[in-house]
């Protein structure tokens, strides 16, 4: 038997469709279509992979005949609608945890900050500011600890899956949309409540109620997060078409797909990467403003030639991170919109 024949007798063996073989590999379902029309080739790592998923050698895939092999039918996908084989839905819950975690971790390590700022025990110590520092550090370094996992996770998922066949149901999707409706009522609730807090406590402590604000505002912000992540993973279209932004040039070419296919993919990237040249300019100018503020003295006069700092500006050096973001959110709805389309 050919190859050819083999592919296909191994896939109905499996109740496979060339959908989710194709989502195993790493390919686009044409891929599978061309080499079982016999107009393409795999090549070995994928000739490899195959071996593996459908339990053969690579001498029985490529040269044998394994129309006579028995068929394992609790190995066999089962039939009916689509449905998730290569993990997809565990990878975006992991994803819609860790995101929000990392995040909030980093807005309550600035709410511990002002806290311990602004202690009694502290408040005639000179050092309080490099604490205040450290500990704003410590949340930073607790909140790429979830960070960094996530990203490489994400890396090696959509250079392993590029296609995923949707297999979410209708009521999948209505669930997921309530929940995010429900999140985004709780996230919003919390964060009312901090910006409670601070109005109540602002003029008795200012360091409690900047604590109690953000630590309040980091709850909502991970449930909006959490939630707005869940829905989202509901859109595997969205998720297929993203795959270009992700994927490096190389990974494209070598990809399995046709050349006018490659062709938009590497002008989608191309623009893509200048958008993010463009925020990533922003980003490091916000960066920038916010280390400046954290060292800004406040000056006691409005007379420059009495120069009396009363302290610095380090309590407002976060915001230059959210205002970079929103000025990024900006620049990339302007790009999307009237940038030049190919």
């Amino acid at each position: 038997m050919s190859f050819r024949d083999n592919l296909q007798t191994l896939r109905a063996e499996k109740n496979m469709t060339q959908e989710q073989l194709a989502m195993l590999l790493g390919v686009s379902r044409q891929s599978v279509t061309k080499w079982e029309a016999e107009r393409s080739y795999p090549e070995m790592d994928k000739l490899l992979k195959m071996c593996d998923i459908f339990e053969c050698s690579l001498d029985e895939l490529v040269k044998g005949d394994l129309s006579g092999r028995v068929a394992s039918a609790e190995k066999a996908i089962p039939s009916g609608p689509p449905t998730d084989i290569c993990g997809y839905e565990d990878y975006q819950r992991m994803l819609a945890w860790k995101v929000p975690t990392g995040i909030a971790l980093v807005m309550v390590g600035i709410a511990l900050g002002f806290l311990f700022e602004g202690s009694v025990t502290l408040s005639s110590w000179n050092g309080k500011d490099g604490l205040f520092i450290l500990i704003v550090m410590v949340g930073i370094l607790a909140g790429l600890a979830f960070f960094i996992p996530a990203g490489m996770a994400h890396s090696a998922f959509i250079k392993a899956h590029p296609f995923v066949e949707d297999f979410y149901t209708e009521d999948d999707k209505t669930r997921a949309r309530k929940s995010f409706t429900k999140g985004l009522l709780v996230g919003l609730a919390f964060i009312v409540l901090g910006i409670g807090c601070f109005l109540m406590l602002e003029a008795t402590s200012e360091s409690y109620a900047l604590f109690f604000a953000l630590l309040f505002a980091a709850i909502g912000v991970w449930s909006i997060v959490h939630f707005g992540m869940l829905m989202g993973r509901t859109n595997v279209d969205e998720y297929n078409k993203s795959i270009a932004d992700e994927l490096e040039i190389e990974d494209i070419v070598n990809a399995q797909v046709d050349a006018e296919t490659k062709a938009k993919l590497i002008s989608n990237r191309s623009q893509k990467k200048k958008l993010g040249a463009l925020c990533g300019v922003i980003m490091i100018a916000a960066t920038i403003v916010g280390l400046g503020l954290l060292f800004a003295p406040v000056l006691s006069s409005a007379d420059p030639s009495n120069f009396e700092p009363e302290g610095t500006s380090a309590m407002w050096f976060w915001a230059a991170w959210p205002v970079g973001g929103l000025l990024c959110g900006v620049v990339t709805l302007l790009w999307e919109a009237f940038g030049k389309k190919d």
